[in-house]
């Protein structure tokens, strides 16, 4: 059972006879509508479309409609702050909609909600939404991932540790994933992400200089190799360490930068000296992503 829901701003116009109120989902695009009845009868052929689409996905293991009315509270957070936004120009031929994705934990049930949105070309806010609903089978909720991704809240999160060049910066999903994980763990006196930018400079030098070069394969059989440099006279830093993780090609052995970044913390260091010690040489080949 998805739902509808209007959530557009209402406007009143005052002449010297009367006084009337309009539903406005977009003034720019002229979606001004006098009733609530106007409105969805405007957008009746695409949510028949929608829900029609939905429920051909839907399975019976699925949420129940009662478990989705108990649900409905997780509409609002999704569509202010959601993990995913993909801009979707395919499926209507009139205007643009918007998929607005978040995953959820509710005791040891992990679902996503999705809202399926029009939004105003003016504010970029969600005005109108087709149908929103809860779902834990990704088989539903991948369907929605579709068109241009407009907003990842992941990388949102660590774009600013990115350096030009780094498949991170790409939104890079193994970058990302490997990255947030270091992040996690990253003493709270370490360097503050904001700053990462500072020692930058020092990823040429670390790749092409390295102390300490591992390399070790990961559970998806991703073989990342970490170069590891240390800084002990750096001029603003005590203790410095910088580390970059590059991805080995098994077949050519070419290098894709992931990320880098410094730490003064040794016990984070650590966790990049695991695997095989290599030594410079057998390194053959570098290069940015």
């Amino acid at each position: 059972m998805a739902k509808t829901k209007t959530r557009a701003k209402k406007k009143t116009t005052t002449t010297s006879s009367s006084e009337k109120e309009y539903i406005i989902v977009d003034e720019a695009a002229g979606l001004i509508f006098e009733t609530e009845e106007d409105l969805f009868g405007y957008f009746r052929e695409a949510i028949d479309k929608l829900e029609e689409e939905y429920s051909s996905l839907r399975s019976a293991d699925d949420f129940t409609d009662e478990d989705q009315i108990t649900r409905e509270n997780y509409l609002e957070p999704t569509l202010d702050e959601p993990d995913e936004v993909w801009m979707d120009d395919k499926t209507f031929e009139d205007f643009v909609i918007y998929h607005f994705i978040r995953g959820y934990e509710q005791g040891d049930e992990a679902f996503k909600y999705v809202a399926v949105a029009y939004v105003s070309t003016e504010d970029e806010y969600p005005t109108f939404v087709f149908i929103h609903f809860p779902s834990r089978d990704s088989r539903v909720w991948q369907n929605y991932q579709r068109g241009e991704m407009v907003y990842d809240k992941n990388f949102e999160q660590v774009s600013g540790g990115s350096v030009e060049g780094d498949a991170m910066g790409e939104g890079d999903p193994l970058a990302v994933g490997l990255y947030q994980a270091m992040l996690k763990v990253r003493g709270e006196k370490d360097i503050p992400q904001d700053k990462f930018q500072e020692f930058a400079e020092l990823r040429e030098e670390t790749i092409e200089n390295a102390d300490e070069i591992w390399r070790k394969n990961d559970l998806d059989g991703n073989i990342l190799v970490s170069f590891i440099r240390e800084f002990p006279d750096h001029e603003t830093t005590k203790d410095l360490i910088y580390i970059a993780v590059t991805q080995e090609d098994e077949e050519s052995n070419v290098h894709s930068l992931l990320f880098s970044f410094p730490t003064t913390d040794k016990t984070l260091a650590d966790r990049y000296r695991q695997g095989e010690n290599l030594q410079a040489e057998e390194v053959s080949q570098e290069s940015a992503h």
